[in-house]
């Protein structure tokens, strides 16, 4: 068949099952985006190139599938170099298209030219592969080499460059390849491998199965659910992986913040790890609260990446491959003797659900402004069953850690890179790719929630069923909490504090959204309910006590221990 670049383009995405594309088109990108839309996609222009970013990520963590989006050549495509690097960093297969002009104005010598930068060897260090369609009939082997490499080994960006010179090209091609054509899916274990992990599991007295960021971006729930039932264990969360998997919930408890999941792991003897690099969060698999028992505890590391095997720590057991094919051989090789649980798992269950209890009860109440514990409590306790939540900012994110009464299977949230903003894009990328089904839950800090503010728009046209629960200080919290503890009380915070003439809560309404004022800790559920009952996206804008949120912030020892100098 005949078709032009821009129409393959989108064939071999296809292919892959995407179906959404997010960015602001350009001369480079009408063409497709028309297309697109022609063919059933969901079409997404938001206000920012990174906003855009950021709404494919969530999309590729709500979908286990490579997500894409556009930047206009120029000012567009260094929009996306923010969203780029936290891909990379939050090992999320993004497909970034550039749009450029034709190469032959590219390489003539000339100066004052408007809109133009060599834009790929600007970015090749922040993605997996960086590549451009110089020729159209280049256009197949570039794109599944970028499908190829986002999705194999540790997933991750790539860049690819659209020259303005091929868009109308005509092509004569096939149909799209099937991705198990062209590249390795569904990579399982060997035999051998499986059945010395299952030997370990059935001789371990106190395994634990240690959750991370990986399974939920994979949506491998129900099959991890099925091996944690085999291993009758304690599920134990990564701060990333702190989405909780249906089934699971009681069982399952957040590393570091739990004292169940710290006994559960004192007492270890079998480690097994499935979508987690062992890293800083978790102290590497051997620090802090591994430490007792190190001798006697074996690993099992489920790992797409085989150079990933052994760096941060030794391993027993590497099973190299997509958990996706992996878990399931666990599950069928223990299928016939189940371990039975010991007497701790009940103890941990119970223990777990006592703290939940015992941190809504004592939390703070009856202040004005609102203590940011209490906040996190009454946020979570109306947060849907069947929701969304998404996290964003630094102090409000760590009181959510701790406070937390929700148990929510998808959460989304930036663990790794740190970058503060991305929680807006992150609800409407998520709402896009569950189809504004489920309803959604933002709860942010007053800072973060403003890098993207603009994006409320995008929420409103989309009609997404989505509150933000913002925690308003009027300053950057966990910067005036570093100033307290290096300079003492009363020292000059320079430059982390802004108007509190701010009404957040008045924007969200100049943006057709639902907007509420509160100051008490008994208005936070009411506005909730008032804001979803709206039928429009809503910002509850939530005054909190500045001092409690920058000098109360709880387990944040336990936080700190994170970094490098805690870990090295």
């Amino acid at each position: 068949m005949s078709v032009k670049v821009y129409e393959r383009i989108l064939q071999l995405f296809e292919a892959e099952g995407i179906n959404t594309l997010f960015g602001i088109p350009d001369p480079n990108f009408v063409h497709m985006f028309h297309l697109a839309e022609e063919r059933g996609w969901t079409v997404v222009a938001p206000h920012h190139e990174e906003s855009a970013g950021f709404m494919a990520e969530a999309v590729s963590r709500m979908t286990g599938k490579a997500a894409v989006c556009i930047g206009t050549l120029g000012p567009g495509v260094a929009n996306l170099a923010g969203a780029m690097m936290c891909a990379k960093v939050e090992n999320s297969p993004v497909i970034f298209l550039g749009g450029q002009r034709a190469r032959i104005t590219e390489q003539r010598v000339r100066r004052g030219r408007i809109q133009f930068v060599k834009q790929a060897e600007l970015f090749e260090p922040s993605v997996k592969y960086c590549a451009s369609i110089e020729y159209a009939d280049q256009t197949d082997e570039v794109i599944r080499q970028g499908l190829r490499k986002a999705l194999s080994g540790t997933p991750g960006p790539v860049y690819i460059e659209y020259p303005s010179h091929v868009i109308q090209e005509e092509l004569e091609v096939a149909p799209a390849l099937a991705p198990s054509a062209y590249r390795l899916v569904g990579q399982t274990a060997g035999a051998d491998r499986i059945a010395e992990a299952v030997d370990y599991i059935r001789a371990a007295s106190q395994p634990v199965l240690l959750v991370g960021h990986g399974v939920h971006t994979t949506r491998a729930g129900e099959s991890v659910r099925a091996l944690a039932e085999a291993m009758a264990c304690p599920v134990i969360q990564t701060s990333g992986g702190t989405s909780f998997i249906p089934g699971l919930e009681d069982r399952t408890f957040p590393y570091g913040f739990s004292a169940a999941a710290i006994d559960a792991v004192v007492k270890s003897d079998l480690c097994l790890a499935i979508g987690t690099e062992l890293g800083e969060p978790v102290h590497y698999g051997r620090g802090r609260h591994w430490v007792a028992n190190e001798a006697n505890r074996k690993w099992i590391l489920v790992e797409q990446d085989p150079e990933a095997i052994g760096v941060n720590r030794s391993v027993d057991v590497p099973l190299v491959g997509d958990l996706r094919a992996i878990v399931p051989q666990l599950v069928e090789a223990l299928r016939e003797t189940p371990r039975t649980p010991t007497p701790e798992l009940a103890g941990w269950i119970e223990q777990d659900a006592a703290q939940l209890a015992e941190l809504a009860e004592t939390a703070p109440s009856g202040m004005s402004p609102v203590h940011p514990a209490r906040l996190i409590v009454e946020a979570t306790q109306a947060f849907p069953a069947d929701g969304i939540m998404v996290r964003d900012g630094g102090a409000t994110t760590i009181f959510g850690w701790t406070y937390s009464q929700a148990k929510p299977h998808d959460v989304m949230w930036n663990q790794n890179f740190g970058h503060l903003g991305t929680g807006l894009p992150y609800a409407v990328g998520a709402g896009v790719a569950d189809g504004g089904k489920r309803p959604m839950m933002l709860i942010t800090g007053d800072s973060s929630f403003q890098f993207h503010i603009a994006e409320l728009e995008t929420a409103a046209r989309l009609n997404l069923p989505l509150v933000c629960v913002v925690a308003v200080d009027y300053a950057w919290g966990l910067e005036v909490g570093v100033y307290k503890r290096t300079y003492g009380q009363g020292s000059l915070e320079t430059g982390v504090h802004w108007s509190k003439n701010t009404r957040l809560d008045k924007v969200a309404e100049g943006f057709g959204c639902y907007g509420e004022y509160v100051e008490r800790d008994e208005d936070i559920a009411p506005a909730i309910k008032r804001a979803y009952a709206s039928g429009r996206p809503g910002v509850i804008h939530v005054a909190v006590d500045p001092k409690a949120n920058s000098e109360e912030m709880p387990s944040y020892d336990e936080f700190r221990t994170w970094y490098a100098e805690g870990t090295q």
